[in-house]
């Protein structure tokens, strides 16, 4: 086989993948649209749940996830991103760090529920917090710090090394050469896996099922301390705890946090072509 035939069945070979892969999400993606774009109304997304959940909105299950998402993200990104230039600039390859690095990898595979149970018992009884918006945003947080991590300081470290020799031997600081050369650089996949993570957290079940979310709610909530409604466990209640529900709400609800998420991918995809632009390698 000739060099050329061998580059075009690869070519072959690589496209049947991607559609494998990309095909199902396509289908997916369609079906949910299809079938829940009729639901989909201003009073959908602006009224909250009335007559045993089989009519009304989605308000204050889709104001809570957006709660817990900023929640996610006060409690994970300062913490994420410091342990991450930590790492990367200032800590020495030891064999404690090796080892940090290791129990960051293995916290990112680990069942969403077990941090659920994690944040029950330190948030929920130990803390004090009870059932709140607190408690969800900080389990949440800490299931999404894993992700955060290892994507900044896989960013921190893609910067070439010329960046911090010329700023040092300018005569700045570690700290400034970092500040001022090294994160500007970084930024573009920081923000990448930061978003990524936001999305998963806005997602979950597990997590917020035993320390945030309420089964019906419909009043909004007034601080950090109370409970709210959740579109994921949302969905989750009214496709099997609800009888008589109408399929089109289903998938209504389907449709809105699958868009909720697909919107901070898009985010980030947006951001990451804007600021790599403005790279200067």
């Amino acid at each position: 086989m000739s060099r050329q035939q061998t580059q075009t069945l690869a070519r072959i070979l690589i496209t049947i993948v991607a559609a494998i892969a990309i095909v199902p999400i396509v289908i997916v993606i369609t079906f949910l649209f299809i079938n829940g774009l009729q639901a989909i109304s201003w009073e959908f997304l602006t009224q909250p749940p009335s007559n045993g959940m089989t009519e009304g909105g989605i308000m204050p299950a889709l104001l809570g996830t957006i709660l817990l998402t900023l929640g996610t993200a006060i409690a994970a990104i300062p913490l994420g991103v410091g342990a991450a230039i930590y790492l990367a600039e200032y800590a020495k390859d030891t064999r404690f760090t090796r080892l940090i690095r290791l129990a960051i990898v293995n916290l990112a595979g680990i069942p969403s529920i077990v941090y659920g149970l994690f944040g029950l018992g330190v948030f929920v009884l130990f803390l004090g917090t009870g059932t709140s918006i607190l408690a969800g945003s900080l389990t949440l947080g800490i299931m999404t710090l894993p992700v955060v991590i290892s994507t900044s300081e896989e960013a921190i470290l893609a910067v070439p090394q010329e960046f911090r020799l010329v700023s040092l031997s300018l005569g700045a600081t570690h700290w400034q050469t970092v500040r001022n050369q090294v994160m500007p650089q970084a930024t573009p996949g920081i923000i990448t896996g930061v978003i990524l993570g936001l999305g998963r957290a806005a997602g979950e079940t597990a997590p917020i099922l035993f320390t945030v979310a309420a089964f019906y709610l419909p009043q909004l909530p007034q601080s950090i301390f109370d409970q709210t409604m959740a579109l994921p466990y949302h969905l989750y209640v009214i496709a099997t705890q609800v009888p008589g529900m109408p399929l089109s709400v289903q998938y209504g609800t389907a449709l809105v946090l699958l868009f909720l998420v697909l919107s901070l991918t898009l985010i980030a995809s947006i951001l990451r072509t804007i600021m790599r632009r403005r790279r200067e390698w």
